[in-house]
């Protein structure tokens, strides 16, 4: 990843169980400084994951719009999101995160 993109990357990581897998965490706390581990983060929150909460709704949103034909298509709809829609995502995590500990973790969609 810095080979390519040097250090202008947010490297997010799910919870599938390879990513969890004992090896990932070893190289991820080796090689990525700001990793979270999977011990600091949610088991599962799309709210707090700005692919879940806005980007895949959009893209969704495109995708009903035109008739699938192939997956270039459904490329063409993904390469077609705004940057700004992704960086308004991106901005909107560090309130959904102070939301979230305010809920103290609980359900906070209504708070928003």
């Amino acid at each position: 990843m810095h080979s390519i993109l040097g250090n202008e990357f947010v490297f997010q990581q799910d919870s599938a169980p390879a990513h969890r897998a004992r090896e990932t965490i070893e190289l991820l706390r080796r090689d990525a400084p700001d990793f979270i581990s999977p011990e600091q983060r949610p088991p599962n929150s799309p709210d707090l994951n700005p692919v879940d909460y806005k980007n895949w709704a959009t893209m969704q949103e495109r995708v009903y719009q035109i008739m699938l034909t192939n997956y270039e298509c459904l490329l063409n709809v993904w390469s077609s999101i705004e940057q700004d829609v992704i960086d308004a995502s991106i901005d909107q995590w560090r309130v959904r995160l102070k939301t979230c500990v305010r809920s103290r973790s609980g359900h906070f969609e209504h708070m928003l």
